[in-house]
């Protein structure tokens, strides 16, 4: 009936013109066939939909979005995120069973350590199908200079769909006052970074004008046109201070499109969060034509961090139908969970409890208003099941409703809760089960409650993210402390030969002092940067959780700085944390994590670093083929 009237209303002003004689002209826009929303949703929401096939600098399906991650590069600058390499590979394989279809691995020139990683992801996760066929393509990012692109090439080119990112900045304050360069230079590096990348055999470059969001937009056209035509195939524009809003930022990309149109090149968006609009400014880059996104899990980086992925793909799954014109992405929300938590407790950064999608409460009602709506229909106030996102409400309908999970439980009861709260990789390694479950009956046995869900995920992620490739272990603690009594603290831990060791420390409280003597058995020295202690739950048995960061102290042989990718060294940040429900081994477990992902991180770096040293010998001859091999 609407339409009707409305054609009526266009036919009778179309004849009122033609009485007068004006001429008129209609333009007629082709409007895509609108899907059933729910249909849409229900194939889309996990996933399942069809990815478009990948090719550089096209997307078959308009209405596609791809996600970009850049968890392992962006995210790991946040000071502590330090990662090792077992840890971002964990994390990128993660990553690909979510979905997303670009992976930045990290900045391969920041040291021999990012190098092997970033090689490492692209070898093993860069060439694994998942069952639809799709491996994730691998990108290392790159300043624009010859040498920091032929390295990451080199770090990226062993994956299936290998990407150089490079950039350089084009904002006046960028290039006056950190490049010292003229316009002119700047056009002249930018062009010659993407020619040289192709020159190496790379058929997908990504070019970035850092700072976008404050530069000239006529001189950003023309760089832009430029590194297009040189061979770049993802334009990425951001908002490198977070200084845009999302109007501002929309009209951007909008009048960058419209000047770049009929170009094979997909524009992407990359905004940071110091105004809090990292997500909105992204939407509106959607909204406005980009086909990537770039984002981070749990919206981890520098300063405030970016736009959260989870906060991202879930925005255009529930409006991506209604609101913009049927975008769709090809992620798995139910794995959304899971990697959130990885991501935090990998980089010891703990999500505020209002984190939108992934923050403890998230899915909790307290308002007596709010929970008789959520009792009688839980579209009320829910917009998204927690189911959705990879979390299990637990009720009637669970399998481990009415299971007390007490020192008297088995590896069922166990498994079966960790299954609903969404650990299914922690059940399927047998290895890490093991340690859980052990873990677990250890903690039950002080514990005359039982475990709560809380105190469960504790254990969790202490045992199994935190003890990952551990080299020392806590074996014992105790300690000696009150008023008149100099704090004394017993530690006993199991070395890498296997050789279980034990230390006397004092301190100025019970926990230097046992930091003092964990110190002595490692022979480390770290300078501790911060503590924070908090209880999972309440009650005076409730399980504590520790946090800690550290570095080494100046003037030891262990190192902790690597190239930062806006130039100088940047000194890394080592964190850890442990739970117990005694508050000073809670302590050593997560001074004990620290120090591990610390040791991890040198011997990576000083293994890349033999093998470069060798394969530079190699090359000029120095070395015959039998110290080859062995090297």
């Amino acid at each position: 009936g609407m339409c009707s009237n409305w054609v009526a209303i266009c036919w009778w002003a179309i004849f009122a013109c033609h009485a007068r004689g004006l001429r008129i002209t209609v333009t007629v826009r082709p409007v895509s066939r609108r899907r059933n929303s729910r249909t849409v949703r229900a194939a889309r929401w996990d996933g399942t939909a069809r990815r478009p096939a990948y090719a550089p600098g096209h997307i078959a399906d308009p209405a596609y979005v791809r996600i970009f991650d850049t968890t392992l590069r962006d995210g790991e600058q946040s000071p502590g995120a330090t990662l090792t390499s077992s840890e971002k590979l964990a994390i990128a394989r993660q990553l690909a069973k979510l979905g997303v279809d670009v992976i930045e691995a990290g900045f391969p020139i920041a040291s021999p350590d990012d190098f092997e990683a970033v090689r490492q992801i692209a070898r093993v996760v860069g060439n694994e199908l998942d069952d639809a066929g799709h491996a994730p393509v691998i990108c290392g990012l790159s300043r624009a200079n010859s040498q920091d692109i032929e390295r990451a090439w080199d770090a990226v080119k062993h994956a299936r769909r290998p990407r150089i990112h490079t950039f350089v900045a084009t904002s006046t304050i960028h290039m006056e006052s950190k490049l010292r360069k003229t316009k002119d230079e700047v056009f002249d590096i930018a062009v010659h970074a993407v020619r040289f990348a192709r020159s190496l055999g790379c058929d997908d470059i990504e070019f970035s004008p850092e700072d976008a969001g404050r530069s000239d937009p006529d001189f950003l056209l023309c760089v832009l046109e430029a590194v297009v035509e040189a061979g770049a195939t993802t334009l990425n524009i951001p908002d490198t201070t977070g200084w845009n809003v999302p109007w501002e930022f929309g009209d951007l990309i909008h009048t960058l499109r419209s000047r770049l149109a009929g170009r094979n090149v997909i524009f992407s968006t990359h905004c940071q969060n110091d105004l809090g609009l990292a997500t909105a400014n992204s939407l509106a880059g959607i909204l406005n034509g980009a086909r990537q996104v770039e984002c981070t899990v749990n919206g981890v980086g520098e300063r405030a961090g970016n736009a959260a992925l989870e906060e991202i793909t879930m925005a255009i799954a529930l409006k991506g139908v209604s609101h913009f014109g049927g975008l769709y992405t090809g992620i798995n929300a139910t794995h959304i969970a899971v990697a959130s938590r990885m991501v935090a407790e990998y980089t010891g950064m703990a999500l505020q409890a209002h984190k939108a999608i992934v923050g403890a409460n998230a899915f909790q009602h307290e308002s007596g208003i709010h929970q008789d709506g959520m009792i009688k229909n839980k579209s009320t106030y829910e917009i998204m099941t927690p189911e959705s996102v990879g979390l299990v409400r637990v009720g009637a309908h669970s399998l481990g409703a009415g299971i007390f999970l007490g020192k008297h439980s088995g590896r069922n009861a166990l498994s079966t809760r960790l299954r609903e709260l969404g650990y299914t990789e922690i059940i399927n390694d047998a290895d890490k089960f093991a340690a859980v479950f052990a873990r677990f009956k250890q903690v039950a046995e002080k514990k005359k409650g039982g475990l709560e869900d809380d105190e469960l995920e504790a254990l969790v992620n202490d045992e199994a993210y935190q003890n990952n490739r551990a080299l020392w272990s806590l074996k014992s603690v105790q300690v000696t402390t009150g008023s008149d009594v100099v704090p004394t603290a017993t530690v006993g831990m199991l070395g890498p030969d296997g050789v279980e060791r034990c230390a006397v420390a004092t301190g100025l409280g019970p926990i230097d002092a046992v930091y003092k003597a964990i110190d002595h058995l490692t022979c480390v020295a770290l300078e501790l940067e911060n503590y924070s202690l908090e209880a999972v739950n309440s009650g005076i048995d409730a399980i504590a959780k520790t946090k800690v960061v550290v570095h080494p102290s100046s003037g030891t042989q262990l190192e902790a700085s690597s190239l930062h990718q806006y130039g100088g060294m940047t000194s890394r940040r080592f964190s850890g944390s442990g739970s117990d429900t005694d508050v000073v081994v809670s302590s050593a477990r997560a001074y004990v994590a620290a120090v591990n992902k610390l040791l991890n991180w040198n011997l990576r770096r000083v293994a890349a670093s033999d093998y470069w040293a060798s394969r530079q010998l190699e090359s000029s001859g120095e070395l015959n083929e039998e110290e080859t091999q062995s090297k």
